[in-house]
């Protein structure tokens, strides 16, 4: 009954936060038991291009470290928030939410190859941050019940967070310059005077992804309720 239940609220999960966080779940598991290594897994442009390892463009993406807060700290993130923005502003837009993690993908890679960085989930997982933080900046926010702050601030107190840790905040100052770029070529741009929209989620993507019907007995996480698990939680002004 209990493996029932389970199931059925993993399947509720949607489509690609599910498919996301299984795979880094499922990579990190891997790696704990030896099956492969991360020197499987890192970024390597020689090793893609050379050698043709282009899995290397995907497995960096799906490696946090090995089990332990910090990888949890970053899976809660990961989860909460692509939950949040697929059930949130994309909702009924799968494609344009996967278009929007091939383009973030793309440009990490591009900026990662300048920069060493050999794993870019973090990267990845903050500029879903961003983004939802930007879409949302009417919610108030609370951190670990030290921190009261709106919603735009999230990605900067998560930096300072990781910086604390002992981190390198480049990972950071990378999800945010992404997130940054795609907010404003979607979100800013095409409401500028003079402005168009230079991002359009190709055809083949709107083929594979775009349903044309939703579940009418889906439940959403709420978009409103963003902090969770004691990370932050936060309301709408005025709510």
């Amino acid at each position: 009954m209990a493996y029932q239940t389970l199931q059925q609220e993993y399947l509720q999960i949607p489509i690609v936060t599910r498919a996301y966080t299984t795979a880094c779940v499922l990579t990190t598991a891997a790696v704990q038991l030896e099956i492969i290594t991360p020197f499987q897994l890192y970024f390597n442009p020689d090793l893609i291009l050379r050698n043709y390892q282009v899995w290397r463009l995907i497995t960096n993406f799906l490696f946090f470290g090995p089990v332990g807060f910090n990888f949890l700290f970053n899976m809660i993130f990961l989860y909460r928030y692509c939950r949040m923005l697929e059930e949130g502003s994309f909702r009924g837009r799968t494609a344009d939410f996967v278009f929007m993690f091939l383009f973030g993908g793309l440009l990490m890679t591009i900026f990662g190859t300048f920069v060493n960085l050999v794993f870019l989930g973090q990267a990845f997982t903050i500029m879903l941050v961003y983004v939802w933080s930007r879409r949302n900046p009417n919610v108030r926010m609370n951190f670990f019940g030290l921190l009261n702050f709106q919603a735009p601030f999230l990605p900067w107190v998560l930096m300072g967070f990781s910086l604390l840790l002992g981190n390198s905040i480049i990972v950071d100052l990378l999800g945010i310059a992404v997130g940054h770029v795609y907010f404003f070529l979607e979100d800013v741009f095409p409401n500028q005077p003079g402005g168009g929209r230079w991002l359009r989620t190709p055809s083949i993507i709107k083929m594979l992804f775009d349903t044309p019907e939703e579940d009418a007995n889906y439940n959403p996480l709420p978009e409103e309720r963003p902090g969770g698990f004691a990370w932050g939680e936060g309301q709408r002004l005025g709510g």
